[in-house]
């Protein structure tokens, strides 16, 4: 679905056009189910979080701006705070255990990658496999996990600042490979 597409769906949702809601939910409910379900872990909680994300998706459509990043982008941003949020309202977190990363558990990557959007999913896997190993963990237990930076520390025993400046060198090199940029960095910086 090309942006004028997407642009023009919105519009359509902004007048209120069902339609146009269906379209979008047939295009990006698999996306969305798939972060609210990695963050929450549990199907009937992502399937509410899938269905706020719609909902809030039709009534602050006029809210997104195609000047600040992709739809997608803004979709599964949205969907990743209502998951958070629905994670916190219950108070209680899935213990992580040890195995914290995503290549030890290669099936917490199934529904995020079972969306019909072929070059999304290739574009993810080689975005976040181009992260050195400690902003890659940082990035997933920040994202995947929604743990704050304090306890990120905390199960890494990283030093806070640490945990911040390998969160923000991944967050760069994510947007500058997701961007298509170059970007050299000093030596010491990873």
């Amino acid at each position: 679905m090309d942006q004028v597409t997407v642009e023009h769906l919105l519009q359509r949702v902004q007048a209120k056009d069902e339609d146009a809601l269906v379209a979008l939910h047939a295009r990006y409910a698999g996306l969305v189910y798939s972060v609210a379900h990695r963050v929450l872990g549990e199907r009937m909680a992502a399937e509410e979080v899938t269905q706020d994300t719609f909902m809030r998706l039709w009534a602050k459509a006029h809210t997104y701006d195609p000047a600040r990043g992709e739809f997608i982008v803004w979709l599964l941003t949205i969907a990743r705070r209502l998951a958070i949020d629905a994670l916190r309202q219950r108070q209680r977190k899935a213990p992580l255990g040890d195995a914290l990363s995503i290549d030890d558990r290669p099936d917490l990557w199934d529904n995020l990658l079972s969306t019909s959007s072929g070059e999304l999913r290739r574009t993810l896997l080689a975005v976040m496999d181009s992260l050195p190993a400690e902003q890659r963990q940082a990035v997933e237990l920040a994202y995947f996990y929604g743990l704050s930076h304090s306890a990120i520390a905390a199960q890494l025993g990283w030093p806070l600042g640490t945990v911040k400046t390998r969160l923000r060198q991944g967050m760069q090199r994510l947007r500058a490979a997701w961007l298509g940029e170059t970007q050299t960095h000093p030596a010491g910086e990873d």
